[in-house]
């Protein structure tokens, strides 16, 4: 028997498909839940990228399961982790954009900053010409 011959049970499948999408989704959820009742910037950016990168994560993970064989769990991976890659990539660094912006703006309650990085560039303007 070869190893790209075995086959995984369609039971076993199926629920752990069922327990990573419900999982995921339930990560997504609380994401969305967070952007609605936190008050801040910080805390709301925290909120949109974390839980909904690993949520999204667990979910790209279950559609790779979904196949049924050896073969289609290998080419599922190799569709979905594009996918997760881009997210990675591109949900911290939207979040830090929207942070920086949000405190040139002055909408981020400094005195609530334990450590401001920021404060020595905000006191001196940047040099003309570049």
């Amino acid at each position: 028997m070869n190893v790209f011959e075995f086959r995984i049970p369609d039971a076993v499948i199926d629920a752990t498909v069922w327990v990573l999408v419900l999982l995921g989704a339930l990560l997504c959820l609380t994401a969305a839940i967070g952007l609605l009742r936190f008050r801040d910037v910080p805390t709301r950016l925290h909120a949109a990228t974390k839980p909904q990168v690993l949520g999204l994560l667990v979910i790209c993970i279950a559609i790779a399961l979904s196949q049924r064989s050896v073969i289609g769990i290998l080419l599922g991976v190799a569709l979905v982790v594009p996918v997760v890659l881009m997210q990675f990539a591109t949900a911290p660094l939207s979040a830090h954009m929207v942070g920086r912006q949000a405190y040139r703006n002055g909408t981020i309650d400094r005195r609530s900053l334990v450590v401001d990085e920021l404060a020595e560039s905000r006191e001196t303007p940047p040099a003309a010409g570049g």
